[in-house]
C-alpha cells in the first residue's frame, strides 16, 4: 500500500470511530449533569413529588381502564369505581398538604395519641365492623367503606420511631430493644389475625421490622424475630383452610375452575402474556371482561402488564425503585433521628408493599391480598398513603442543605401558596445531668 493509499484509509477508521465517540460523549454529558442535579439540596424533594404525582395519576388511569367493565355491569356505569377513587384524592390530598405542612415535632407529639386510637379502632371494627371476602376488616357508613388498618401501619410508625429514637443509644440491650415496641405490635397483630387479614398481619409486620434494624438492633435479634415472623405466618397459612389453598395454588397454579383459588393467578399470568412488549393498548385489555377477578384492585399489575406492555410494568418498578433511592436518601440527609426512622421505615413498607404484590401477581409468591400503592383502587389506602408521601416530602424540606437553601433564596410561589412555613433546623434535646444518667441501667 502506498503513502496516498494509507492517508485515504485513515478518515474511514476515523469516521467509523467518531459515532461511537459521540454516543460516549453523550453518556458523560448525561451522567455529569444527572450528578450535579443529585447533589442539588432541593432534589430529594424533587423526587418524592414527581414519584407520588405520576404514581397518583397513572393509578387513577388504570383504575378506570381496569374497573370500567365491571363498574358497568354492577352500576349501569363504567366511572362508579373510578369516581370513588377520585373522591378519595380529595381526603387524600389534604392529608398530604397537612403531611407537608406539620412540624416535625409536632407530629411526633401526636403519635402516642394516634397509636391509641389506631388499636381502639381495630378493638372496634371487631365489634361492629362489616364482613367482607371472609374478613370483618372495614367501617361503611353509606357508600363509604373505612379500612382502619392502613391507618395504623402509620401510627404504629411514628409511634415506633418515637419511642426507639430515644433509645437509640442502648438498643444494643434485648430490654430496651424489645420492650414496649415489640409487645405493642404483637397486641396489633393479634387484633389483624382475629379480623382475619394475612396480607395486613405481614405488612405490619414489616414495619415492626424496619423499625428495629433501622434503630440499630442487634442482628440476633432481628434474626430471632424474623424467625418467629415466618414460623407464624406458617402457622396462619396452616390454620385456614381458604389460606392453605392459596399456599397450593402457589404450588400448583394449573387451573381452570374460577372457583379454585389458582384461576386468578393464571389468568393474571395470561394477561401479562399477552401484552408483550408495547401492550395491546390503554383500555383494550381483555382480562377485565370478567376472566380477572379484581383486575381494578389486588390485580391491577396484571392490567398494566396487558395494556402497557413490558414498558409499563418497567415504569411502574422503576418508579417504586425511584421511591426506594429517594426516600433512603432523605433518611440519610436528615439529622432528626425520629425523622430518620420515621422515613426510612415508611419507605421501607411502601416498597415492600408494592414488592409483594408485583410478586404474587407474576407469580412468585402466593396471594396475600395487599394493594399496589396509590394505583389500586381502595379509598383508605389511597388516602393514608398520600399522607405518608406527605411526610415524606415534609421530611425532605428538613435536610440541612435544603434548610440552608429554603432560607436564602426563598421557597417560591407554590410553596408560598400552600402556606409552607419554613422548616427549621432540627435541636438536639438538652442532655441530662449525670446523676440522671446514671440510673439507665
Amino acid at each position: 500500500m502506498t503513502g496516498a493509499d494509507a492517508r485515504r484509509a485513515r478518515p474511514s477508521r476515523n469516521r467509523s470511530s467518531s459515532p461511537l465517540a459521540g454516543i460516549r460523549a453523550v453518556v458523560g454529558r448525561s451522567a455529569t449533569a444527572l450528578g450535579q442535579w443529585l447533589r442539588r439540596p432541593l432534589t430529594s424533594l424533587h423526587l418524592i413529588l414527581g414519584v407520588f404525582g405520576l404514581l397518583t395519576l397513572f393509578g387513577l388511569v388504570m383504575v378506570l381502564s381496569a374497573s370500567s367493565v365491571e363498574s358497568f355491569t354492577a352500576d349501569g356505569s363504567s366511572y362508579s369505581v373510578f369516581s370513588r377513587q377520585l373522591m378519595f384524592c380529595v381526603p387524600g390530598l389534604l392529608l398530604f398538604w397537612l403531611g407537608l405542612r406539620i412540624p416535625p415535632r409536632a407530629l411526633r407529639s401526636l403519635a402516642p395519641a394516634a397509636l391509641i386510637i389506631g388499636a381502639l379502632s381495630l378493638v372496634a371494627v371487631l365489634l361492629v365492623g362489616d364482613v367482607r371476602n371472609g374478613s370483618r376488616a372495614w367501617f361503611v357508613v353509606g357508600s363509604l367503606s373505612l379500612q382502619p388498618s392502613e391507618a395504623v401501619k402509620v401510627a404504629l410508625t411514628l409511634w415506633g420511631a418515637h419511642v426507639l429514637a430515644a433509645r437509640r443509644a442502648v438498643m444494643h440491650r434485648w430490654r430496651y430493644a424489645l420492650s414496649p415496641v415489640v409487645p405493642v405490635t404483637v397486641v396489633l397483630l393479634t387484633l389483624l389475625v382475629l379480623q382475619p387479614d394475612l396480607g395486613m398481619t405481614v405488612s405490619l409486620g414489616i414495619v415492626l421490622i424496619a423499625l428495629l434494624f433501622f434503630a440499630g438492633a442487634p442482628i440476633r435479634l432481628m434474626v430471632a424475630l424474623s424467625i418467629g415472623a415466618i414460623a407464624g405466618a406458617v402457622v396462619l397459612a396452616l390454620s385456614a383452610s381458604y389460606r392453605l389453598s392459596r399456599i397450593s395454588a402457589f404450588l400448583s397454579p394449573e387451573s381452570t375452575d374460577p372457583l379454585k383459588a389458582g384461576f386468578q393467578s393464571q389468568q393474571a399470568l395470561y394477561s401479562l402474556a399477552d401484552g408483550g412488549l408495547f401492550g395491546v393498548g390503554l383500555g383494550q385489555g381483555r382480562a377485565k371482561w370478567s376472566y380477572l377477578p379484581n383486575a381494578h384492585n389486588d390485580f391491577i399489575f396484571a392490567i398494566i402488564g396487558e395494556e402497557l406492555g413490558f414498558l409499563g410494568a418497567f415504569a411502574v418498578l422503576a418508579l417504586f425503585a425511584t421511591l426506594a433511592y429517594a426516600g433512603l436518601r432523605i433518611a440519610a440527609r436528615n439529622t432528626d433521628p425520629w425523622l430518620k426512622l420515621v422515613v426510612a421505615t415508611s419507605t421501607t413498607w411502601l416498597v415492600a408493599q408494592a414488592a409483594i404484590n408485583i410478586s404474587y401477581v407474576v407469580g412468585l409468591l402466593p396471594v396475600t391480598g395487599l394493594q399496589l400503592p396509590l394505583i389500586s383502587s381502595g379509598g383508605t389506602s389511597l388516602v393514608v398513603t398520600m399522607f405518608v408521601f406527605g411526610i415524606l416530602a415534609n421530611a425532605a424540606r428538613h435536610e440541612p442543605e435544603a434548610i440552608a437553601a429554603l432560607k436564602q433564596h426563598g421557597q417560591g410561589r407554590v410553596a408560598r401558596l400552600l402556606r409552607l412555613p419554613l422548616p427549621q433546623p432540627y435541636k438536639a434535646p438538652a442532655t441530662r445531668p449525670p446523676a440522671q444518667r446514671g440510673r439507665v441501667r
